[in-house]
């Protein structure tokens, strides 16, 4: 049987951003952006997600990622109570609640590191950090160095080496678990997280919460040496991710199937998107506005876990710029839901509905049917049927021919439910303009 996560749809949130929260946290009174994040929870559902990544979360000075208490609602979004409520009211909806695991550094405000600046080598936390050296001083001014992420000083790196970080960090987790019944943790900077630390990691959340999910935010490399029985259950798919968008521009479904068999050697588990809070909108990247719904036709049907960026099921653009990714991380009220709705929002409901009603989306087996430049089709496949995706972004509808993966007594349309003839065992369709079918097959 299926795993919650290897059935999941995901809605992400950023937070902070979806809420309007104020860029600094100035240490005011409680904010109330669960109030309006528990108004989403309806809607997440009708597009048919099971699932929400929401973060970053926890106390932090600006952004989010600058963690100053890990065990601390931001007071931006409101309480540790308003989190908890929020986590109910979307397990009463049957959505389950991954949160960001912000583990590879923290802020500067938070207490290990504000101890070491104030005691310096006296400090009992002076090996929490990576690369003190109370021989030289920081960029920022204080008397001793440390490693930062990427270099920005204001993100020292945690010492994931000290079993006392460790230890700190795993009872943060259990709390998590514990006070809010969250259901998995996104970790972020996954490629640059010690091995060892998430083999640990994994072991003991396993004997934390029955089904919790570890995914791990990975760009490059070889997925597999952070998706297997011993780390984690996922990683962020970012090879997919370009390979759909870039298709599109250039007209070459090539790259995406390319992708897709290269990738099948790990499974059929990763975290598959087409945009987050990071990248710029699909709806930005994409030359032809029209290929959303071929792109999004894809998400939803090729091997993985789809998550849709809040915001991009109503196609709203956002582009990143040198000094700021504000853009992609837009106030949005629900009540505005009905004025941004769209066919692509119909579109993604659909598709979400397609997604869960049938298991050969759940893990089931691809195999590429029909590939070309402008036409792509490919089989997910279960036992004695299958579900047919063919998509089309070409800019004129295309009429092809598609030999079925098992011997077929019936074929359906499932957007519109109508029959289409089996002719030695071939399907023939008209694929409209940057559009995609999806097609159920049964053996006679």
């Amino acid at each position: 049987m299926n795993k919650w996560y290897e059935k999941g749809i995901f809605y992400h949130i950023y937070p902070l951003g979806l809420t309007g929260a104020p860029k600094a946290n100035s240490d005011k009174k409680p904010g109330n952006g669960f109030q309006e994040l528990n108004q989403w929870i309806p809607h997440i559902r009708s597009l048919g997600c099971s699932a929400v990544y929401i973060g970053p979360l926890f106390e932090s000075s600006s952004h989010g990622y600058d963690t100053k208490d890990y065990r601390t609602v931001d007071r931006r979004l409101g309480t540790n109570e308003d989190f908890k409520k929020f986590v109910s009211l979307c397990h009463q909806s049957e959505i389950r609640v991954v949160v960001d695991g912000v583990f590879n550094h923290t802020g500067r405000e938070f207490f290990a590191f504000r101890d070491i600046q104030e005691k310096r080598d006296a400090s009992p936390y002076k090996d929490w950090y990576r690369g003190v050296n109370f021989g030289w001083g920081s960029p920022l001014g204080d008397s001793f160095s440390y490693d930062a992420w990427q270099g920005h000083f204001e993100l020292p790196c945690l010492n994931l080496w000290n079993p006392q970080v460790k230890e700190y960090l795993f009872d943060t987790i259990g709390g998590w678990i514990q006070t809010f019944d969250i259901d998995g943790i996104r970790l972020d900077c996954a490629n640059v997280l010690d091995f060892d630390f998430m083999r640990e990691l994994r072991a003991r959340t396993d004997s934390m919460k029955k089904d919790f999910w570890l995914m791990g935010e990975v760009i490059h490399g070889d997925y597999s040496r952070w998706v297997n029985d011993q780390m984690l259950h996922s990683v962020t798919n970012y090879e997919l991710h370009k390979s759909i968008y870039s298709a599109h521009n250039d007209h070459n479904y090539f790259e995406v199937a390319h992708n897709v068999k290269r990738l099948e050697a790990i499974g059929r588990s990763l975290y598959t998107f087409v945009d987050n809070h990071d990248e710029d909108r699909i709806a930005s990247k994409l030359l032809v506005p029209e290929h959303l719904y071929p792109v999004y036709t894809l998400l939803f049907t090729l091997p993985g876990i789809p998550s849709i960026y809040y915001g991009s099921e109503w196609g709203i653009q956002g582009k990143r710029t040198k000094y700021s990714d504000d853009d992609l991380r837009p106030a949005l009220s629900i009540k505005d839901q009905e004025k941004l709705s769209s066919p692509l929002t119909k579109l993604i409901r659909d598709l979400g509905n397609i997604h869960k009603e049938h298991e050969e989306f759940h893990g089931g087996l691809y195999k590429e049917l029909l590939l070309t430049n402008r036409q792509y089709a490919f089989a997910r496949m279960g036992e004695r049927r299958a579900v047919i995706t063919a998509v089309n972004n070409d800019n004129s509808p295309a009429i092809v021919s598609i030999p079925l993966p098992i011997h077929a007594g019936s074929a359906v349309n499932l957007f519109d439910n109508t029959a289409i003839p089996v002719s030695d065992q071939k399907i023939q369709l008209t694929i409209p303009a940057n559009r995609g079918v999806i097609i159920k097959i049964t053996e006679e």
